[in-house]
């Protein structure tokens, strides 16, 4: 049977309402790769990996949300290097390359670019998969400019 409700179409309750969120997979270029949408309530490490999953990469940039032991220990056992700065609150800080992090911003870019959609910027679409659909419509017409 077909799971029914707002968990199964990726709109979830946070502090702003009804929110979904986007966990992106970009190339060092900034083109849209693969992309997840979860309900606006669940942690983004939830969503990688599926989307490495089967993705062959020498290095994975995110943000301090990713400081995940299993995330590098995972990356770390696939021989690619983890670009992630570490969360303020781990009991070990670790180093990681300051200067590569600096290229993050390629997915930030990728955001903007379809942030000018404005159907999915503010998700008019009820089903999740309609949403997904716009989304590769958008990846499609931005990768074609």
């Amino acid at each position: 049977r077909r799971k029914r409700g707002t968990q199964a179409q990726a709109i979830g309750r946070s502090r702003g309402g009804l929110t979904t969120k986007i966990v992106a997979l970009v190339d060092a270029l900034g083109n849209l790769i693969r992309f997840l949408s979860l309900p606006g309530q669940a942690h983004d490490t939830k969503g990688v990996a599926p989307l490495i999953r089967n993705v062959p990469f020498g290095a994975l940039l995110a943000d301090k949300a990713f400081d995940a032991n299993w995330l590098l220990e995972e990356l770390d056992a696939r021989g690619a290097c983890a670009v992630i700065p570490p969360k303020s609150n781990r009991k070990q800080q670790r180093n990681y390359d300051a200067d590569a992090y600096k290229w993050r911003h390629m997915v930030e870019n990728y955001f903007a670019k379809i942030k000018e959609f404005r159907g999915i910027a503010t998700r008019y679409d009820k089903t999740d998969c309609s949403y997904t659909a716009n989304w590769n419509l958008a990846a499609t017409l931005i990768a074609s400019r």
